[in-house]
């Protein structure tokens, strides 16, 4: 896999994970120069 298509997959999946996420947070955990986690951490507002 070229490293044009690893960045396109990371986008595709941050984007995936933003759009279903109303509040909280997404973490990249990166180690050696790449991304090897993404966390998602989401909050449930009580109104």
């Amino acid at each position: 896999m070229t490293k044009k298509q690893e960045v396109n997959d990371l986008c595709s999946k941050v984007k995936e994970l933003l759009e279903g996420l109303n509040y909280g947070t997404i973490t990249l955990v990166v180690q050696d120069g790449k991304v090897i986690q993404l966390e998602k951490n989401e909050k449930v507002r009580l109104k």
